[in-house]
């Protein structure tokens, strides 16, 4: 039989059962629909507990649905974004972002997922020629889709150059509580307080059945998202059940423990990974992620057992993601089924 738990994906894992608890307890009686309700209130002052009180939160069913719907709020269609060549907005949103926002993306090549303000100087030319696209955003993902994360210095150092001419930052935070347990940071502390002006914040990723949520961190920006949701079919009839998920994620700092534990369980991978001949681990492990170069050989044979991706096939790149339930068990018979199998 093939192992319960894989290292594929965070979104595979399972549902918290505290989110599950908080599920079960919203099911009682009937509540006014489309957020109009006591729970997606209750969640609202969750998130202004740990961002600050003019805090604008909404809720969206999926990363796609934030990320499209933060750019489409800060851009028109002459406008840019500049974002990292690997960024989910670039590579794995089939085209959402360009077609909702109608706006050109700026890729840039980097070597661990991290633009650097010199990279995005160098994208920031043709202001005020019709001929060329507006730059209005620069997109961040925090960790990064390599696993890395963001220091603070390098976010304020992007923020400033954003501000300065007239751009906002947006950061992707599928995995936002993975990069502010690495950092050793609050929400607030990771994003806002680093001049972070909007946040796709993930919950998916971290132990929650389902939903987004989109942060403002200027009120005045969010001054038409509510119309903006609407088109883009991302307004949940029964959002009391996508609400009351974040509320618990943001309780008792369960997004911490649970983006704590996935962190620490990267690092064992890592640790028990990087001991076997002929595997090489390829970024720094920084979030929940490791990505290691193995035998080409060797990558179906281990995918026969556990499902997991290849990132790069032309240089036998693969990447492996831990879980809030991911256990010390799950990683060590991993590792020694890709010791077995890499030595055969």
């Amino acid at each position: 039989m093939k192992p319960a738990r894989s290292f594929a994906s965070d979104n595979n894992a399972g549902i918290h059962p505290e989110i599950l608890k908080a599920i079960a307890q919203a099911n009682e009686g009937h509540v006014v629909g489309y957020g109009a309700d006591p729970y997606t209130q209750a969640m609202v002052e969750k998130f202004r507990d740990h961002f600050g009180k003019d805090t604008e939160a909404f809720v969206v069913f999926n990363g796609t649905g934030a990320n499209c719907l933060s750019l489409q709020s800060l851009t028109k269609s002459y406008n840019a974004v500049i974002c990292a060549a690997s960024a989910h907005i670039y590579t794995d949103e089939c085209g959402a972002p360009e077609k909702f926002t109608g706006c050109k993306l700026i890729p840039l090549e980097t070597n661990d997922g991290k633009l650097t303000v010199e990279m995005v100087q160098h994208a920031h030319h043709g202001i005020g020629d019709e001929h060329h696209v507006q730059p209005k955003v620069v997109s961040i993902t925090q960790s990064t889709e390599m696993g890395t994360v963001y220091q603070s210095q390098e976010i304020q150092a992007l923020a400033r150059f954003a501000h300065d001419h007239d751009m906002y930052l947006h950061v992707d935070g599928a995995r936002i509580a993975n990069a502010a347990a690495s950092l050793g940071q609050t929400l607030r502390q990771a994003t806002r307080d680093l001049g972070v002006d909007l946040l796709s914040f993930g919950g998916t990723k971290n132990g929650i059945m389902g939903g987004e949520a989109v942060l403002f961190f200027h009120p005045k920006l969010a001054a038409d998202f509510l119309f903006l949701r609407k088109q883009a079919m991302q307004l949940a009839s029964k959002m009391r059940f996508i609400s009351v998920q974040l509320g618990a994620l943001l309780t008792n700092d369960l997004w911490r423990t649970n983006a704590q534990h996935s962190n620490r369980m990267a690092k064992l991978l890592e640790k028990e990974i990087g001991q076997i001949p002929g595997v090489q681990i390829v970024y720094k492990v920084e979030a929940n992620g490791v990505f290691a170069r193995i035998p080409r050989e060797a990558i179906k044979r281990i995918q026969d057992r556990y499902f997991f991706y290849v990132w790069n096939e032309e240089e036998s790149v693969v990447r492996w993601m831990c879980s809030f339930d991911t256990t010390e068990d799950d990683v060590r018979e991993f590792a020694a089924f890709v010791r077995q199998t890499v030595a055969a």
